[in-house]
């Protein structure tokens, strides 16, 4: 007779006493599918022993049931531990109270476990008396005790975790120190960034340091079409199973017709690593606008200027229209020195693009604004610029910087407004809502439309993705730095020279020109 193994031993124990709490099946003795049993043996079977296990997919994929079924599995199934302590976490009340209902329902159902296992409705508790185990299911928005000592833990829906700590998984997860074989699973969708807790604990398990560490991920491809049938697959092992093919495929067709719903549909039905709050502009458009951009010909080319703080990126966006394709050239600078730790800390390559010629760089730890007006200098020869639109931000630093290039400049007084004369064409571009507004409405139509082409230069899309969106009570838009997970100096700078494309003669009069004396 073949000896089970533990895994094998645990499904059995599932199927025969577990039933579906809710649904079409609901009431019927649960049969785990394929892919639920393969996560299940990777887990129990690990002939390292299994210290942590991380379960990622979509939304709908019954995330919840499974979690309740490894809970009871340790509470009063085979993996019972005499006078053990099991804790379920999660973010929110709510999301708290689904998963201890579920496992409750499941308590009530099965004659086994309901002679045996105590319901504390009030408290979501189970308690099982004859071995002493009690399963708690926690919020992070009550204070955690650091006095628990749990052998077994589901971190639920951990993905919700923005940043890379988290008071209640760290204390759950120290005060597991106390076992020999502790065991903590993580079910969740994916976090949105890659610098949340979640994406942390994936891509270490995905570099396989610790043989402990197991993961099972569902996403899908970044490349493939998101709202196909085949890519959702990917995500969703439960697709046109007891997940509602028919939902899903109609959700995706809506995010399909209206991009702003895009992000929502990456992060929750594909699993991806995509911001879920209003982004100014989803992944698939800026693809399809990723087109080589033509050079400098006749045209009037206009400009935005984003000179931010002097340790960020510095952005000067240009742009010309040619047979209705209005073709983009975006130029960056960042400061040269400990450009490896600025690459670490914003997790990005910098170092990487300086080489490939994307991102130049100033000497010293902060924007040298000399090089960047010298670099403009030359970058403009020979260019017909039509308007360079500008944050009020450090220009008069700028200006200066220009004087002492050799640059003729002026400031003139206007209804109490300062404009300078630089003998660049230039205009003040606020960053409020009321400069904004226009310019990302003009903008969004441009990339919908595909009417630009910025060649995918790695920063500026870099900025694109990280580009969110904030709305005032009048629907007015503008980009959030606060919200931004990362730079978005080059999108402010494309916004700008939008408006100085399209509304030049109307609201931004040139007042000069700059010539090199």
């Amino acid at each position: 007779m073949k000896v089970q193994t533990r895994a094998e031993r645990n499904i059995e124990w599932i199927e025969n006493n577990c039933r579906v709490p809710e649904g079409v099946d609901v009431g019927k003795m649960v049969v785990l599918r394929p892919w639920q049993k393969k996560d299940i043996t990777r887990i129990y079977d690990n002939p390292h022993v299994t210290r942590r296990a991380i379960l990622s997919f979509g939304r709908k994929n019954g995330k919840t049931a499974l979690a309740a079924f490894l809970c009871l599995l340790h509470l009063c199934g085979k993996e019972a531990q005499l006078n053990s302590q099991l804790f379920s976490a999660a973010q929110s009340r709510e999301q708290a109270a689904i998963l201890f209902m579920y496992a409750a329902k499941m308590v009530r159902m099965s004659p086994e476990m309901s002679a045996h296992v105590v319901v504390r409705d009030s408290s979501k508790q189970l308690a099982y008396p004859e071995f002493g185990t009690l399963y708690r299911a926690l919020s992070a928005e009550v204070s955690t005790s650091f006095g628990l000592s749990p052998v077994f833990l589901v971190h639920d829906e951990l993905g919700q975790v923005r940043g890379e700590r988290s008071p209640l998984y760290d204390a759950l997860e120290t005060a597991m120190a106390a076992h020999e074989n502790p065991l903590s699973v993580i079910i969740s969708t994916q976090a949105p960034t890659d610098s949340d807790l979640l994406s942390i604990l994936i891509d270490d398990a995905k570099a396989g340091h610790d043989p402990k560490t197991v993961l099972s991920l569902y996403t899908a491809d970044l490349e493939a079409d998101p709202f196909c049938e085949k890519t959702i697959r990917q995500a969703n092992p439960a697709f046109d199973d007891f997940q509602n093919a028919k939902e899903l495929l109609s959700e995706a067709e809506d995010a399909r017709r209206m991009p702003s719903m895009e992000a929502r549909h990456r992060n929750l039905y594909l699993n991806q690593r995509v911001e879920g709050h209003d982004p100014f502009v989803s992944r698939s458009v800026w693809e399809t606008c990723g087109g080589e951009p033509e050079p400098f010909g006749m045209e009037t080319v206009y400009a935005g200027l984003d000179l931010s703080a002097r340790a960020d990126l510095t952005a000067c966006v240009l742009m010309f229209e040619r047979d209705g394709i209005k073709h983009i050239h975006p130029h960056f600078w960042i400061p040269g020195d400990d450009l490896a730790t600025r690459s670490r800390k914003d997790r990005v390559p910098y170092d990487l693009w300086v080489k490939q010629g994307f991102l130049r760089t100033t000497p010293g730890g902060s924007v040298d604004y000399e090089y960047v007006v010298h670099d403009l200098i030359e970058i403009l020869s020979g260019v017909s610029l039509g308007l360079m639109s500008f944050d009020r931000w450090r220009i008069k630093e700028f200006i200066k910087e220009a004087e002492r290039a050799g640059l003729t400049s002026a400031i003139i007084k206007e209804d109490s407004n300062e404009r300078f004369n630089v003998d660049w064409p230039m205009g003040e571009h606020g960053q409020g809502f009321k400069d904004m507004s226009p310019a990302l409405d003009s903008l969004e139509a441009d990339l919908v439309n595909a009417r630009l082409r910025h060649g995918m230069h790695p920063v500026l899309t870099m900025c694109a993705a990280n580009a969110i969106v904030t709305k005032d009570p009048a629907d007015n838009r503008k980009l959030d730095k606060k919200k931004a997970n990362g730079r978005i100096d080059g999108m402010q700078a494309l916004a700008m020279a939008e408006t100085a494309m399209t509304r030049q003669p109307a609201a931004m009069r040139p007042v000069g020109r700059l010539i090199a004396l």
